[in-house]
């Protein structure tokens, strides 16, 4: 005989079961429902990091990089990357100089989604800002250092009336060198090796030369192609003493930099320190980055680039050649060297390109 007893236990154990089932597709989903399990689920850095040996990335990245020649084609499109959706899924990201119209950049290429962002031109950081005067508490690095000079303060080459970043300090075979942008030091392929480089740059002492600003000599840069082919790394070195050139920023800086560097994943939180806006710290919006770069010379294309996003200006004029590190662990990452007019979307090349390109390492903890 049945009983309301016996019928409600067989309901709790219903329910029971069911409560387990759906517990188990849950947590075999990745903590989301209505998901299959590893398919299209939110990947996050607490799971999986999101650099180039992602295979959700990678599988992006492949589409990505097969679109990106006819993306760029289009003259509103100023670079293309791979990046996250707003839910967080991998997608190739289209950056553009203004709104476009409905459909002409396709929501998705062969099955991934496509996210256009609207960010303006992309260019070099203007070698000569408006001066940014800072708080009355804080360091100015756009002043002349007592040698050792800091890292992240003003610098420039004596062939031109501007002034940049200094990234770091780095060594080979027991020399020491510093690093910065080819625009800043070797004045876009057209400073002479052996010229000097100062602290702070020409700019920040009204144009005129003192001889007791020298720092260094420049002592190699990669050449920027403006012809149309692609380029890596817009970098430069100086040939320096540690007598000159310390290897750690300012007071309010974040400090020394970790010698080992580590590779660029989205979502991973980075800081900078440099000339104009001093300390500052983003996110890193996308990878494999694809862009066009204005410059005084002309415009050039860059591949394999870095993007990092700010809800303020990241970085400003004068702030090209700073070291992009994360946050907290100091770890480089990148050479900072553009961004859009706001500086919300700046761009850096990978650490490890621009060191092996001199075979040299970051002289840091």
């Amino acid at each position: 005989m049945k009983t309301p007893f016996s019928r409600h236990s067989k309901y709790a154990l219903g329910l029971f079961v069911f409560i387990l089932a759906i517990s188990l597709i849950y947590w075999a989903g990745g903590g989301n429902f209505l998901r299959p399990a590893g398919v299209e689920a939110k990947i996050t850095q607490e799971t999986i990091p999101l650099d180039k040996a992602n295979p959700h990335v990678q599988a992006v990245m492949a589409v990505q990089n097969r679109y990106t020649p006819d993306l760029m084609d289009m003259p509103e499109v100023v670079g293309t990357a791979t990046g996250l959706t707003e839910a967080g899924r991998p997608a190739i990201l289209v950056f553009t100089k203004n709104p476009v119209e409905a459909g002409m950049i396709p929501g998705r290429l062969e099955g991934m989604p496509v996210v256009v962002k609207v960010t303006g031109e992309i260019v070099a950081m203007p070698r000569k800002p408006k001066p940014d005067k800072p708080a009355k508490d804080r360091v100015d690095p756009t002043a002349r250092f007592d040698r050792p000079v800091p890292i992240g303060v003003s610098t420039g080459n004596e062939g031109e009336c501007s002034a940049g970043t200094i990234g770091c300090r780095v060594i080979k075979g027991g020399k020491v060198y510093a690093l910065s942008n080819n625009h800043v030091y070797a004045l876009e392929n057209n400073a002479d090796t052996g010229s000097s480089v100062l602290q702070p740059g020409l700019y920040d002492t009204d144009c005129a030369f003192d001889g007791n600003n020298v720092i260094g000599t420049l002592s190699d840069f990669v050449e920027i192609d403006f012809s149309g082919g692609n380029n890596e790394v817009d970098a430069g070195i100086a040939s320096s003493l540690t007598e000159n050139l310390e290897n750690f920023t300012p007071p309010d800086g974040y400090g020394t930099p970790k010698s080992d560097t580590v590779e660029a994943s989205i979502d991973q939180a980075v800081q900078k320190y440099g000339r104009t806006t001093s300390l500052t710290k983003g996110i890193i919006t996308a990878i494999d980055a694809t862009v066009k770069v204005g410059y005084s010379s002309g415009t050039a294309i860059f591949v394999d680039q870095i993007v990092v996003g700010s809800n303020k200006p990241f970085i400003k004029a004068g702030d090209s050649g700073s070291l992009l590190v994360t946050d907290p662990d100091r770890n480089p990452v990148g050479l900072l060297f553009a961004s859009n007019r706001s500086g919300k979307v700046a761009v850096a090349n990978p650490i490890d390109e621009v060191l092996s390109h001199f075979s040299v390492t970051i002289d840091g903890e």
